[in-house]
């Protein structure tokens, strides 16, 4: 930690009243020093962070801290106030105050170190050492770690040693017949087998597992709160004596918890100012979902908390609120450059689906209104009627053409962003942009987003002087990237792959018969095989390509693409219909809501059928979704909408020979459902009467 803080950024006789003079003090050493650019600039950030949340702690401590980019490397000041100052603490002012400075751009290394700093705060030792400490070199070597702490009962270690262990000392051997007596306890299993004996809590616990947690912390500016907190509970735990594992999502990196641990936890502890990160691989645990201050000062609250929740049975189920963050998803240790890159491409599909949606059910209104000739109409900006109803349907097509028009841009600068979080952004949109300038389209989108996160990631490796870490992500990444990403997608593979795109397009313009139908079938049992997973969406992102140049061709590859999407739920809630007594009852009330989810062209309506019973359902799908693909390329039914179900049913070429081709495939995979359910002998008979006794109970009786 020698370059975080020196004695020259010591004060042991901070006389500041307030917490901004306090701050401001602090600041000013560094400002001498050359670590903070713009003083006014960085007191500035360090209020706004004070505005978001008080960072006064329990025991006396102020850590006001913030991120900001006129701060050339991560700095610490410490003062150290007689009066105190408040920091908004509950138990009164503060008298030991760290201003610490990390710069918009956060190095890794030195950030982690500060997050160990943030831990020692948790420590009365190290707390102690320092409000004793007559010097500021002795300080700021205390807070380095070079100085060690005073131990002042060094004496007493070799007591209880000798007393915990006396068997292992070779010479005591007369001491040996009374520790004999120490196995005792295992009288417990006679108290265990007779009815009504009373065991003690002690054996009881002893011969139980222990309770297991799960923890996930994280503030703002993920340098010190985070990680205190995490101390703090872990403490906490362990004067519990539950197993305790917590996940710090702050700036020294995100590491994701092992899932086999989150599956075995008992309990789940979210002590957070920011949105926890994949919140979704909790659900169904008991759960404490609190502040992050609430985890630095009442740790051992919050554990017997989440321990009554679980002894009551209460769960929580957090929602999923869309797709994972990209260092969520791409944070497995075992995960290979195959199953990496679907990542990255999954990704940037999933961030651009919502402009699929509302640019395409734009324009498909505006085709149900004002007709296909709607795309010539001139600029709304130029020409509107409020009356006519054709120049609301001008309205809506340039609106939803605007919404299209950033496809491919969206595509490749998250593709980037999974591939290298923020700093891929810039590079990557201006890829997707350049796409569009040379007639690249969706494969120059593709390759656009890999490029842009790969020359990031490249140059996130180039070691670069303390100096200039502050402006690296803000300036100097952007720049370098947009500049090499540019010069590649205009002068090297821009051309060759506009090439690709112009014989993907005529090859979809001239498909009909057997090759029309064949491309049918691998569309309906890719949307079919995973159920909104990394097949389907492949599919789906093929098919929604095609509507940015529309043809003829990439208007039936929509058409069946969304047709075999309806089948699995459409078809799982028809199963549980005629059927019944083949599902349980949450599969039976799952049934009702599939009716909705298929007709809306939602595929994830079948996962709980699917997750329950793969081998047969799965297979059952994608035959129904290869029958519907096949027979909606068949018929020529075309569809320039990219989502909407049957709701967009007045959009579609051929509506009613659609029609058929969703029936069709939904009675294939009902059949297929109910004959291989049928055929499986009851897994238990407990199962077999859970599912008769539903439907009996759901009959109405005469009285």
């Amino acid at each position: 930690m020698s370059e975080l803080i020196t004695a020259e950024l010591v004060d042991l006789d901070l006389s500041a009243g307030t917490k901004e003079a306090a701050a401001r003090s602090l600041a000013e050493r560094m400002a001498a020093r050359g670590r903070v650019t713009d003083l006014a600039g960085f007191l500035a950030d360090v209020a706004a962070r004070e505005a978001q949340m008080p960072t006064g702690l329990d025991g006396g401590i102020g850590i006001p801290h913030c991120r900001s980019e006129h701060v050339t490397e991560p700095t610490l000041a410490f003062g150290r106030s007689a009066a105190g100052v408040d920091f908004g603490a509950a138990d009164g002012p503060a008298d030991l105050i760290f201003l610490i400075a990390a710069p918009a751009g956060g190095d890794a290394d030195h950030l982690s170190i500060l997050s160990t700093l943030a831990r020692h705060l948790m420590d009365e030792e190290f707390t102690g050492a320092l409000r004793a400490a007559d010097d500021p070199a002795t300080a700021a070597a205390l807070i380095r770690g070079e100085e060690p702490r005073a131990v002042t009962e060094p004496e007493a270690v070799p007591e209880p040693q000798a007393v915990t262990e006396p068997a292992t000392v070779p010479g005591a051997t007369a001491a040996v017949p009374e520790p004999e007596a120490v196995p005792e306890p295992e009288a417990v299993p006679e108290a265990t087998a007779a009815p009504g004996a009373d065991v003690g809590p002690q054996a009881a616990a002893a011969s139980a597992a222990p309770f297991r947690i799960v923890a996930v912390t994280s503030c703002p500016t993920g340098i010190a709160h985070t990680y205190m907190a995490a101390e703090a509970l872990a403490k906490a735990g362990r004067e519990a004596g539950v197993e305790l594992v917590v996940e710090t999502q702050g700036s020294a990196g995100f590491k994701r918890l092992d899932p086999a641990v989150v599956a075995a936890a008992d309990g789940v502890i979210f002590a957070h100012d920011v949105e926890v990160r994949d919140k979704a691989r909790f659900a169904g645990k008991p759960t404490v979902d609190v502040g992050v201050k609430a985890g630095v000062n009442r740790p051992a609250e919050l554990i017997a908390e989440v321990r009554e929740k679980a002894a009551r049975g209460d769960t929580c189920a957090p929602a999923a609120a869309g797709p994972a963050a990209p260092m969520d998803r791409d944070g497995e240790a075992g995960d290979g450059f195959g199953t990496r890159l679907r990542k990255w491409l999954m990704t940037g599909v999933s961030y651009m689906v919502p402009f699929v949606a509302a640019g395409g059910l734009l324009i498909a209104l505006a085709f149900a209104i004002g007709g296909y000739g709607i795309n010539k109409a001139p600029s709304v900006a130029e020409h509107f009627v409020w009356g006519e109803s054709a120049s609301w349907a001008a309205l809506l097509f340039q609106i939803g053409n605007v919404a299209f028009g950033f496809l491919v841009p969206v595509l490749a600068g998250f593709i980037a962003y999974g591939m290298a979080d923020r700093p891929g952004l810039v590079p990557g949109f201006v890829g997707g942009s350049i796409a569009l300038t040379v007639n690249a389209g969706f494969l120059g989108g593709l390759i656009a987003g890999l490029l842009a996160g790969a020359v990031v990631m490249a140059v996130q490796r180039v070691e670069v002087p303390p100096a200039l870490r502050g402006i690296m992500p803000v300036v100097v990444i952007p720049l370098l990237s947009s500049a090499v990403v540019g010069f590649l997608m205009f002068l090297v593979v821009g051309k060759p792959i506009a090439a690709l795109q112009k014989a993907l397009t005529d090859w979809l313009s001239g498909l009909s018969g057997a090759n029309a139908v064949i491309l049918g079938v691998i569309l309906g049992l890719m949307m079919t095989f995973d159920l909104g997973g990394p097949l389907n969406k492949v599919a789906y992102a093929f098919a929604v390509g095609g509507l940015a140049n529309p043809n003829d061709g990439s208007l039936k590859v929509m058409a069946a693409v969304m047709a075999a999407g309806m089948v699995p739920p459409l078809a799982m809630a028809l199963a549980t219909t005629v059927r019944g007594r083949l599902f349980t009852r949450t599969e039976r009330e799952n049934g009702k809501a599939a009716w909705v989810l298929g007709a809306s062209f939602i595929t994830e309506g079948a996962i709980p059928f699917a997750a329950a019973d793969p081998l047969r359902v799965i297979p059952s799908a994608m035959a129904g979704g290869a029958v519907t693909g096949a027979l909606s390329m068949a018929f020529g039914c075309t569809l320039r909408a990219p989502h909407g179900g049957i709701f967009v049913v007045p959009l579609i070429g051929q509506p009613l020979l659609y029609l058929v081709a969703v029936l069709a495939g939904t009675a294939v995979t009902t059949a297929l459902v109910v004959l291989l359910k049928g055929l499986r002998k009851p897994a238990a008979p407990q199962a077999a009467a859970e599912a008769d006794r539903a439907p009996a109970e759901s009959t109405p009786v005469a009285v």
